[in-house]
């Protein structure tokens, strides 16, 4: 009976509080004007797609969280080709612990960024996904630690992409526009 009650309370708290950890409120402080554009600056030497023209979605999850680019204009094969491909490299490199790219953009001081490269091979499940208008991908582990080196390293990277950037939902499908 006792485990019955804990399991319910656990199930409870987590329904109480996931809405809040996934709240747009709740995300960084955007980044000063200066970060910004230096960010994107480095960015464009990273990422082969247009910031102007792409929208990044980064959703937390209850297990990790899902990040997205899509194309603004659905009929841009030009940006969504870039993104797919860009996406595709870089889940590889996540996968192998290689977090080199976006260290490039945000600096080596990004929050979470250390505790991902960290982890041991196994404990962050990364999967990429096609999109119609981009690509996903998605970030799953059952380590807490992780869970909230991920959450801190969207909320980094909504800060620092601000007017690129939007917090998504639960990593479904998110009409940017």
């Amino acid at each position: 009976m006792v485990t019955l009650w804990r399991t319910c309370m656990r199930f409870v708290a987590c329904a109480l509080i996931m809405p809040l950890l996934a709240s747009p409120a709740l995300a960084s402080e955007t980044a000063s004007e200066a970060r910004q554009k230096e960010v994107a600056r480095r960015g464009a030497q990273v990422m082969p797609f247009s910031l102007a023209r792409t929208l990044h979605v980064f959703a937390k999850t209850p297990n990790g969280g899902v990040q997205q680019v899509i194309a603004k204009d659905k009929s841009d094969g030009e940006q969504i080709g870039l993104i797919r491909e860009h996406l595709t490299t870089i889940a590889g490199e996540f996968a192998r612990g290689d977090f080199s790219a976006p260290e490039k953009i945000h600096g080596r001081d990004m929050p979470g960024l250390e505790e991902l490269e960290n982890a041991k091979p196994g404990q962050l499940k990364i999967e990429y996904k096609e999109l119609p208008d981009g690509g996903q991908i998605a970030y799953s582990t059952d380590n807490p630690e992780l869970i909230h080196a991920l959450h801190q390293w969207f909320d980094a990277q909504l800060a620092d992409h601000a007017a690129y950037a939007m917090p998504g939902h639960g990593g479904h499908q998110m009409d940017g526009r």
